[in-house]
C-alpha cells in the first residue's frame, strides 16, 4: 500500500473548514493507503504560544482528529514531537536546503509580514521540517491543499540534491493528493479570503463544537448578495459567498453543487440558510459528542497516542538513522 502522510496544527478545535477541506478526505485513506497522520506541534511554536493552551489545543485537535473518523486501530495517529526523527532529519535538510529556495516561500511572506526581521528562524525554516516530517517515512503521497504545493516542491527539491550530493536513491518523490468535494471552504463573512482560525472574528468561521444556536447565528450572519441564487453553478462564477455556501452544502451533504443548485435555484438566502443550518447540526452533532467524551478521559486518550508515537517511531526511526549514516555521522552504539 502507498504509505500517505499529512499534519495538522493544534489550533483547537478544527473549523468546518478544517474538516471539510482536509480531515474528513484522510479517513478513507486508512482503507486504501498505509496512513500517518500527526498534529504538528513543532510547527505551532514557530510563532509564540501559551505552553498551557498549545498542551490543551493538541490534545483538542487529536480529540477531534479521532471524533471525526481517524481510528488509530487503522492508521498511525500521533503528536508529532513524540517522535524525534522529525527533528533531527529536519536538521540535515536545514543543511541541504538553499536560501535561495526559501526566500521563494510565499507562505513565509504572508507570516512574516511587514516585520520579516521579527519572524523566527522557526517560521523561516518551516518547510525543512515539514518536508523532513513526510520523507522521514518514505511516504509518497500527502493530502495537502493548493496553499501547500509550493512546500511539497521544496520537499522534492531537497530530496533530490541530498540523493545528489551523497551519490544515493534514498529519499522518494513525493505527490501531492487533492481530494474532496469543498477543497477550499472560505470565510463567512468574505467569501474570497480562507476559512481560518487566525481570523479575528469568530463569526467568519464555523468550529466542530459549535452548538445548534452558534451554528444557526454564524450562517444566518454570513455575507450573501441581494440576488437569489442561480439555477446552474455558472452563475456563482462572480459571486463568491454564495459559491462558499452552496460549496459547504454540497460538501456536507455528499453532494455537487450542481445538485444543491437543482433543488434550491432561484430561491432566496433566507431560506437556503436554514436547510445549511440543519445540514451542519446534523452532520457534526455526533462528532461533537465524541470530541467530549475522549476528552472527559485524557489519560485514555494519551494513552491511545502513545501507541501511534510506538508506531510512527518504528517506521521513522531506521529511514532517520540511514539518512544520518550516509552523512557521515557515525552510529550511536
Amino acid at each position: 500500500m502507498t504509505r500517505v502522510f499529512s499534519g495538522i496544527q493544534p489550533s483547537g478545535v478544527p473549523t468546518l473548514g478544517n474538516y471539510l477541506g482536509a480531515i474528513r478526505n484522510w479517513v478513507p485513506m486508512q482503507d486504501t493507503h498505509e496512513s500517518i497522520f500527526c498534529v504538528v506541534d513543532l510547527h505551532a511554536i514557530t510563532v509564540w504560544q501559551d505552553p498551557k493552551e498549545l498542551a490543551r489545543q493538541t490534545r483538542e485537535m487529536a480529540a477531534a482528529l479521532i471524533a471525526c473518523g481517524l481510528d488509530p486501530k487503522r492508521c498511525t495517529l500521533f503528536i508529532q514531537s513524540h517522535v524525534h526523527a522529525h527533528t533531527r532529519l529536519a536538521w540535515i535538510f536545514n543543511c541541504v536546503a538553499r536560501l535561495g529556495w526559501l526566500n521563494r516561500m510565499t507562505q513565509f511572506k504572508d507570516k512574516a509580514g511587514k516585520d520579516r526581521e521579527a519572524a523566527s528562524s522557526g517560521l523561516y525554516v518551516y518547510p525543512n521540517l515539514m518536508a523532513a516530517d513526510i520523507l522521514t517515512y518514505h511516504a509518497t503521497m500527502v493530502p495537502v491543499g493548493d496553499d501547500q504545493r509550493q512546500h511539497l516542491e521544496l520537499a522534492n527539491d531537497i530530496a533530490e540534491k541530498f540523493n545528489h550530493d551523497y551519490g544515493v536513491d534514498f529519499f522518494p518523490r513525493i505527490e501531492p493528493l487533492i481530494q474532496g468535494v469543498a477543497a477550499r471552504v472560505m470565510s463567512l463573512r468574505d467569501g474570497t479570503k480562507k476559512m481560518s482560525k487566525s481570523d479575528p472574528s469568530d463569526q467568519s468561521r464555523i468550529n466542530l463544537t459549535d452548538d445548534h444556536d452558534a451554528i444557526a447565528l454564524k450562517i444566518r450572519r454570513a455575507k450573501t448578495d441581494p440576488e437569489p441564487l442561480p439555477d446552474h453553478v455558472s452563475g456563482l462564477e462572480a459571486r463568491p459567498e454564495a459559491r462558499n455556501l452552496v460549496g459547504i452544502l454540497a460538501a456536507i451533504t455528499g453532494t455537487m453543487p450542481e445538485n444543491v443548485l437543482r433543488e434550491h435555484g432561484g430561491k432566496g438566502f433566507g431560506a437556503f440558510k436554514e436547510v445549511l443550518v440543519e445540514a451542519l447540526v446534523g452532520h457534526l452533532t455526533p462528532i461533537q459528542r465524541e470530541i467530549t467524551r475522549l476528552l472527559d478521559d485524557p489519560a485514555a486518550l494519551d494513552a491511545q497516542l502513545r501507541l501511534g508515537a510506538d508506531r510512527a517511531e518504528a517506521i521513522a526511526a531506521p529511514i532517520c538513522a540511514r539518512a544520518e549514516g550516509i552523512v557521515g555521522f557515525l552510529p550511536r552504539r
